[in-house]
């Protein structure tokens, strides 16, 4: 079973979802590093200036080689992912990723460990967890039957 850990750069619980997933031997995909080399994609590998782009620069460093790279790099894990894990507070690549495969037909959970704005479209996911034991309970129970791939 393989799960996609999608959140945000500043989301300070994502390393220990990634840990407590790799401790419970669940095969995991960690953005900020996708590789044991590689220190995830970054907008500043581009532009040290990215955050001042208009909207034009934007749509035409979408197709910079770096930006194709990193984004290959994280469609092939959601591609291949039996269960994609949304950990809250995150933004908009996070929640294309959640919904991408969640349209795909796979199993979808979302984390939230602090108080959020609420969310009707989260009915989509299998199951919401507010404690890291409760997520983990259930991603050991989906590799347990050996259902991980089927949905």
């Amino acid at each position: 079973m393989k799960v996609y850990v999608a959140s945000s750069w500043r989301n300070q619980y994502q390393p220990e979802v990634v840990q407590a997933i790799k401790d419970a031997e669940i095969g995991v995909y960690d953005f900020r590093h996708p590789d044991e080399n590689d220190g995830g994609f970054h907008w500043s590998q581009i532009d040290p200036g990215w955050k001042d782009w208009t909207p034009e620069l934007y749509r035409k460093n979408l197709r910079h080689p770096i930006a194709q790279n990193g984004f290959d790099k994280d469609m092939k894990a959601l591609d291949e992912c039996d269960v994609v894990v949304l950990v809250l507070p995150c933004g908009r690549s996070a929640h294309l990723e959640f919904g991408y495969s969640v349209g795909q037909g796979k199993r979808g959970a979302i984390f939230i460990s602090e108080p959020i704005e609420p969310e009707l479209m989260y009915k989509m996911a299998k199951g919401i967890f507010t404690d890291l034991n409760s997520l983990i309970d259930w991603l050991n129970g989906l590799k347990q039957s050996d259902i991980g791939g089927r949905r």
